[in-house]
C-alpha cells in the first residue's frame, strides 16, 4: 500500500482549497471503497482529506415537500429516518439491501455514489482492465462475466455499477449537490454518470476537484407506495445480479404515474424511460407490466453467459409492479 498523507478538512472550503493544491489528494468519507481499492493497489492516493467531519449531516424537508439529504449521512441513518421511511420506502429498502449494519454505520450518501464501478478484474492489478488502465482491454468480455451489464455497455467495458442506494435514487429523480473552488453545481443523478463509451475510466460528470455536499429528492407522491427489490447469489450481503426500484400511482384501474429504475445491469443505475412511458396511461395488469420490461429490455445486449438477466429483469418488473398495483388498491 503506498503511503499516504491525510489531514481532516474543517469546512467545505477548506477541504476545497486543500484537493485545488493537490491534484494526487482524494476526499474520504466513510472508506468503505476507497480504502479497500488502496489495499489491492488500484487507488493510489497521496494525500487523504478527510471531510467525515464537515456539517454536511442533516436531512431537511425542502420547502416544496422533497428532501435534501447531506453528502455524509451514513447510510444507517438514511435507511431510519422517518421522511424517509415514510415518503420514499424503497429508498429505505435499498440501503438496507446494500451492505452490513457496521458498513452501513461508516458509508455516506456521498461515498456511496461515487464507489467505482467495478468488476474482479478492475481489483485484479495483474489483469487488464481498461476502467484501471485506459487502452490495455476489457478481460470480463472474454473472460468471466455471468453478473456483468446487458445495457448501455460497450466493448471497452461491461462492468456493473454497484450501488442499491442510487438505484432508488434515479427512480425518484434525484439532483446532486456538489461545491468546486469557483462555485456550486447540481447535476440530476441521470446525468451524474457517464455513458461508459471508450472512456469508462471517467465515471461521472462532477468538474475536477469537486465535492459532493448532498442530494435533493424532489416532492414525488408516488414515491410512498415504492419498492426496492434485489437479487443476488447469496442470502447475506452481496453485490445485486439484478434489482428493481419501482413506484406506482394507479387511479381507476388506470396507470396514473410510474418510476421504474433498474441495477446490476449497466455501468450506472438505469432509468426505466420506455418502460414508464409503455405503462402511463395504462392498464394494470401484468400483461402490461410485462409488455413494459419488453419494451424497455429491447435495448438490452446480453454476453454469452449473462444472458438470464433478461429474464430475470422482466420477471422482476411483473412481480413488483404486481404487488404494488395490489397494495395501492387496497
Amino acid at each position: 500500500m503506498k503511503e499516504f498523507g491525510y489531514q481532516r478538512a474543517a469546512d467545505v472550503s477548506g477541504a476545497l482549497a486543500l484537493l485545488d493544491a493537490d491534484p494526487d489528494a482524494r476526499f474520504l468519507g466513510g472508506g468503505t471503497n476507497l480504502v479497500d481499492l488502496m489495499k489491492t493497489g488500484v487507488e493510489r492516493p497521496g494525500r487523504l482529506v478527510d471531510v467525515r467531519e464537515l456539517p454536511l449531516d442533516r436531512i431537511e424537508s425542502t420547502e416544496d415537500g422533497g428532501l435534501r439529504i447531506g453528502a455524509t449521512v451514513t447510510n444507517s441513518d438514511l435507511a431510519a429516518h422517518p421522511d424517509v421511511r415514510r415518503n420514499y420506502p424503497a429508498l429505505t429498502q435499498a440501503v438496507l439491501a446494500g451492505a452490513s449494519g457496521q458498513l452501513r454505520n461508516m458509508a455516506t450518501v456521498g461515498g456511496n455514489l461515487l464507489q467505482r464501478t467495478r468488476c474482479g478484474y478492475f481489483s485484479d492489478v495483474s489483469k487488464p482492465c481498461n476502467k484501471r488502465v485506459p487502452g490495455s482491454g476489457c478481460s470480463a468480455i472474454e473472460g468471466e462475466h455471468h453478473n456483468h451489464a446487458i445495457l448501455g455497455a460497450s466493448d471497452h467495458c461491461v462492468a456493473t455499477h454497484p450501488s442499491d442506494m442510487g438505484v432508488a435514487l434515479t427512480a425518484f429523480d434525484a439532483v446532486v449537490d456538489y461545491e468546486t473552488v469557483d462555485g456550486p453545481g447540481q447535476l440530476a443523478l441521470t446525468d451524474f454518470y457517464l455513458p461508459v463509451g471508450d472512456t469508462p475510466h471517467r465515471e461521472t460528470a462532477l468538474p475536477p476537484g469537486a465535492l459532493i455536499t448532498g442530494v435533493t429528492l424532489p416532492p414525488a407522491p408516488v414515491a410512498a407506495n415504492s419498492r426496492y427489490r434485489k437479487v443476488r447469489e447469496r442470502a447475506s450481503y452481496a453485490f445485486a445480479i439484478g434489482s428493481i426500484a419501482a413506484a406506482l400511482d394507479v387511479q381507476d384501474g388506470v396507470v396514473r404515474d410510474v418510476r421504474l429504475a433498474f441495477g446490476a445491469v449497466a455501468s450506472r443505475p438505469w432509468r426505466a424511460h420506455a418502460a414508464e412511458q409503455a405503462l402511463t396511461g395504462g392498464p394494470v395488469d401484468a400483461a402490461a407490466f410485462a409488455a413494459a420490461a419488453d419494451a424497455e429490455l429491447a435495448a438490452a445486449r446480453p454476453l454469452p453467459h449473462n444472458g438470464y438477466k433478461v429474464t430475470l429483469m422482466r420477471n422482476l418488473v411483473v412481480a413488483v409492479l404486481s404487488e404494488l398495483a395490489e397494495e395501492a388498491g387496497r
